[in-house]
């Protein structure tokens, strides 16, 4: 197929909400398309994933990275959460209907491809749940992952209080914004339990998984990869002297990817390739 870039698309997600998207296709494209799924209180365009993109595109695979709909952002304004109500309004469920959306909107777009999905962060669990489901979907790569979201939330009063008022307020460390989570969130992950059990996900995936983590990362600890990586009877890829977004950072102004980063996207693509043979 002839090659494309797409900048700021839109497409329909959760609710039929609007989001951004981005997909570009190189001229040499393998037939492989890498989706990327960013984490909580991420967005398509934070800090060196566009070079990721880059990394990727150069050796052949498309790459397709999207703002899920309900993170806060809007489509003149992606980046800095202009939209703290659909933020508050957020669930599993929901991103994991805008993945399939996605998948929807690259098919009206590319006639033949396979997936492989990347998610940092919370990203990670969207992906490891919803990979196993999408048919396209080849392999499954896990950034810096949570390995449980049950122990995320609140617990004790802290719990009760957010069951009683309907919603907590959460700092945003760049934008020192104080922004809504709905108690949904909570009520949310509680009718799809079973569902979200990565521990049960992670023993009965039958594709391919990679496991990798920072060693010093103090956002998600090491041990989530560790876990991931033992329920899966998968190697724990661990990437030296990196924090939870391995040595980059918003905005990253440099040219070329830090260390830690280009690291971990040379041990994905190897595990990419091998996948697909």
């Amino acid at each position: 197929m002839t090659s494309m870039e797409l900048k700021n698309n839109t497409y329909h997600g959760a609710d039929g909400k609007e989001s951004l998207i981005d997909l570009e296709i190189p001229k040499a494209f393998n037939g492989q398309i890498i989706i990327f799924i960013h984490g909580f209180m991420g967005f398509k365009d934070w800090g060196a994933w566009h070079l990721v993109q880059h990394f990727f595109t150069k050796m052949g695979y498309g790459f397709c990275k999207f703002n899920t709909t309900h993170n806060g952002g809007t489509i003149k304004n992606g980046i800095d959460f202009p939209d703290p109500k659909s933020f508050g309004q957020n669930t599993y469920s929901k991103e994991i209907a805008d993945l399939k959306a996605v998948v929807n909107w690259i098919d009206h777009r590319v006639d033949s491809w396979n997936g492989h999905l990347i998610g940092h962060s919370k990203g990670g669990a969207i992906a490891l749940i919803s990979g196993q489901y999408i048919p396209c979907i080849r392999s499954i790569s896990t950034w810096a992952s949570i390995a449980s979201i049950e122990e995320r939330f609140p617990k004790g009063s802290a719990l009760e209080e957010w069951k009683s008022t309907g919603f907590r307020k959460i700092k945003n460390g760049r934008t020192l914004q104080d922004l809504p989570q709905s108690i949904e969130l909570w009520e949310d992950f509680q009718r799809h339990k079973s569902n979200y059990d990565l521990k049960q996900i992670c023993e009965e995936c039958q594709k391919p998984l990679f496991i990798s983590h920072g060693k010093n990362d103090t956002s998600v600890g090491l041990d989530s990869g560790e876990r991931l990586s033992k329920w899966s009877n998968t190697k724990l890829n661990i990437i030296e002297n990196a924090d939870h977004v391995f040595q980059s950072k918003h905005p990253w102004i440099e040219e070329t990817l830090p260390n830690a980063l280009k690291a971990l996207c040379e041990r994905t693509e190897k595990f990419i390739s091998n996948a697909i043979i």
